[in-house]
């Protein structure tokens, strides 16, 4: 199972896959908690008053992260939950620890949903600090693009040097719907 595979299962098995917070298992992550991705126990029944304020922090994120999927994204992580569901336990486990010993902005990448998800590595530099007032509508944008167009980004993303990336990622998102292939196209040949 490949990395991204591997992350879009965790993605699922971290509790987005359901649609709603499940308010009666710990969250899969926080390494302390018994059920935390990484640790070989199994999520522990908890009601949701009983959650620590950092538990209930996490479930809310979660849950929106889920939220602002795709139904065809989410569709995709379900999969993915299911798929790893029938694994034998012993590689559940030996995935969550590939998944956890990865850099947490890979992890957290993977929230934006399968697609975002899949390039976030390449993109983070461009887009991994948007100011506050500026991450809906950034976000909202990235969403809209197609696959396609997110493999572009991430080339112009990975060759534009760090003193440039404010204005180029100002330069595209505010550019319109209808011409970002060209805009992307111009970018990626330069």
């Amino acid at each position: 199972m490949n990395k991204r595979l591997c992350a879009l299962v965790l993605l699922g098995a971290a509790g987005l896959a359901h649609g709603a917070p499940d308010r009666t298992a710990l969250p899969l992550s926080g390494p302390a908690s018994p059920g935390a991705i990484g640790s070989p126990a199994a999520p522990v029944a908890m009601p949701w008053q009983q959650l620590s304020a950092e538990q209930k922090r996490e479930r809310r994120s979660q849950y929106a992260a889920w939220r602002a999927m795709s139904e065809s994204e989410r569709a995709r992580v379900r999969e993915a939950a299911g798929r790893f569901a029938a694994l034998p336990p012993a590689r559940q486990q030996e995935l969550r620890d590939q998944f956890t010993a990865q850099d947490q902005a890979f992890r957290d990448g993977w929230r934006l949903g399968p697609l975002l998800g899949e390039h976030f590595s390449r993109l983070q530099g461009m887009f991994g600090y948007v100011p506050e007032n500026q991450r809906d509508a950034t976000l909202a944008t990235l969403r809209q693009l197609t696959p396609a167009q997110v493999s572009q980004l991430t080339l112009v993303a990975q060759r534009t040097p760090p003193q440039e990336r404010d204005a180029v990622r100002t330069e595209f998102l505010s550019v319109a719907p209808a011409q970002r292939d060209a805009w992307l196209a111009r970018q990626v040949g330069r």
